[in-house]
This record gives structure tokens, C-alpha cells and sequence, in this order.
């Protein structure tokens, strides 16, 4: 079976596009290192037990294809189309049928409630509008699905924290995401329900469980 990669138009936020399309050639060596120290583990950690219709947000080159069960019926978005094409190599070689679609995870163009899963790895300290991204993983999961995230946050330490907040724009000018994202409080502020959050470290990485929260939205109703 080979990957489905299908081009959709481009997604809002071309400055951020372009910098992954660059970083492209090259980002599984930069992230090499974390991935062999811990990101492998958590990535099939929290894929183990998904299934039906999935959506993986920001896909990138596919870090995350190996560790997928079989069976699911898999979605993958990213904005860069250079990474998606990393990503559709990688899914051809292991043998997995996935729909790859050029896309902006703050402008999704799918129906309400249609994935029983939604998969984020790291994508949330780089997305230009959280809480709007987050809000659209809330339309589009099924009512008693699941949102998977693991993300790297801002430090509830209070130096630690203040640190980040300080280095935020320099890491931002070097590497890309933000490192001072309160993506917890961001999903909250979404509307979304936090199911559970583990943390990892010095409570930097975060393993968090989100569902659509039916009280808020019958209360806007």
C-alpha cells in the first residue's frame, strides 16, 4: 500500500510553511537525539490504543507512522508540503495507507465530529492561533472521542518559567516554536475538557487528554 498525498491549498501562515519547508532535509537529524533519548517511547506510548478514523495534526515527516496500530483509518495534515512529502516516503516503506493532505490545523476543512482520534506531537508551541487550532480539533473530534497531545509547555516553576518567557524570542528566531506556550490553559480557553495531563521532566513535557466539553457548547447554545 502506498500513502494517499493529495494538495490542498496553502495554508494561511506561508512564513511558517516556508521556514519547515526548509528545515525539511534535515529535521529528523536535528531531533535525532531526543527522539532516541525519550520521543520514540512517548510517540508509541500514546498511540497505542488508538483506532477508527484518525486525525494526526502536523504530521511533519511521519515520526509518529511507526507506532499507529494497524486498522486505523489515518488522516495527516501538515503546512509544509516538503515535510509531507518526507512523510509519504516514510509511509510507503512501512507498508501504511495514509491521507496526506497539505493543511492548516486553524482552518480545518473537515465535517463536524468526524475522527474518533486526534493525534498532536508537538505542534501547538509553533501554531500562530492556538486557541483557534484548538477549537477546530474540538469541531471535528467525534462526541466521545479523544484529543492525544504531547506537547513541551511553559515550566509552572516560577524562575523557571520567567526564563523561558525571557529566551522565548530568541529560541523562536533559531528554531521555530515557542518554548513558553501554556497550551493546558490553551486548551481550556478552546472550550475544550481536560480529561488528564502527565507530566514529564521538570513538568516541561506534557502527555494531555482532551475531549469536547458538551456543557460549555450547550451554554453558548
Amino acid at each position: 500500500m502506498s500513502a494517499r498525498s493529495r494538495q490542498e491549498r496553502t495554508p494561511g501562515d506561508k512564513a511558517e510553511a516556508r521556514r519547515y519547508d526548509r528545515l525539511a532535509w534535515r529535521y529528523d537529524i536535528l531531533e535525532s537525539p531526543m527522539e532516541m533519548m525519550a520521543f520514540a517511547k512517548l510517540r508509541g506510548q500514546l498511540l497505542a490504543d488508538v483506532s477508527g478514523r484518525v486525525l494526526e495534526i502536523g504530521v511533519g515527516t511521519g515520526k509518529n507512522l511507526p507506532y499507529y496500530p494497524k486498522g486505523v483509518d489515518l488522516t495527516g495534515i501538515d503546512i509544509s508540503p516538503k515535510m509531507l512529502e518526507k512523510a509519504k516516503r516514510r509511509a510507503e516503506a512501512l507498508g501504511i495507507e495514509a491521507d496526506l493532505r497539505v493543511m492548516d490545523v486553524e482552518d480545518l476543512r473537515f465535517g463536524d465530529g468526524t475522527f474518533d482520534f486526534i493525534v498532536v506531537t508537538f505542534v501547538f508551541c509553533s501554531t500562530t492561533d492556538p486557541v483557534k487550532g484548538l477549537r477546530e480539533l474540538g469541531r471535528v473530534v467525534k462526541d466521545d472521542g479523544a484529543i492525544l497531545l504531547l506537547e513541551h509547555v511553559r515550566s509552572d516553576n516560577r524562575v523557571l518559567g520567567k526564563l523561558m518567557d525571557w529566551f522565548n524570542p530568541i529560541a523562536r528566531a533559531l528554531f521555530g516554536p515557542n518554548i513558553n506556550r501554556r497550551t493546558v490553559e490553551n486548551i481550556e480557553k478552546a472550550g475544550l475538557r481536560v480529561v488528564s495531563v502527565e507530566s514529564r521532566g521538570p513538568k516541561i513535557l506534557k502527555k494531555i487528554i482532551a475531549q469536547r466539553d458538551r456543557t460549555v457548547e450547550d451554554a453558548v447554545r
